[in-house]
């Protein structure tokens, strides 16, 4: 078996010249971006619903706050118990 032609695929590829390519001219300053209101508005409140996902639902030291409140007899006196029941009705929207 004898092999010829072991030269390249395309022989008229050799001839052409090829192109120079631009020098690339680097840039001085570096890349910026703006956000827009919306978008800071945006991470704003998402920030926000992290946080309030994060706090406890239940303030102990306010509940410990209050059970001592409650615990001290003279505490309780009808200025208190008015002040609690409108509250307790406002909250019922009654």
């Amino acid at each position: 078996m004898t092999v010829e032609r072991t030269g390249p695929v395309d022989p008229i590829g050799r001839y052409l010249k090829t192109q120079k390519t631009e020098k690339v001219v680097k840039k001085q300053e570096g890349d910026s971006i703006t956000l827009s209101e919306e978008a800071k508005f945006r991470a704003e409140l998402h920030k926000s619903i992290e946080l309030v996902k994060q706090a406890p639902d239940i303030r102990q030291d306010r509940v410990e706050e209050i059970r001592k409140k409650l615990e001290d007899p003279s505490y309780i006196d009808d200025k208190v118990i008015e002040v609690v029941a409108d509250r307790v009705l406002k909250m019922f929207g009654l």
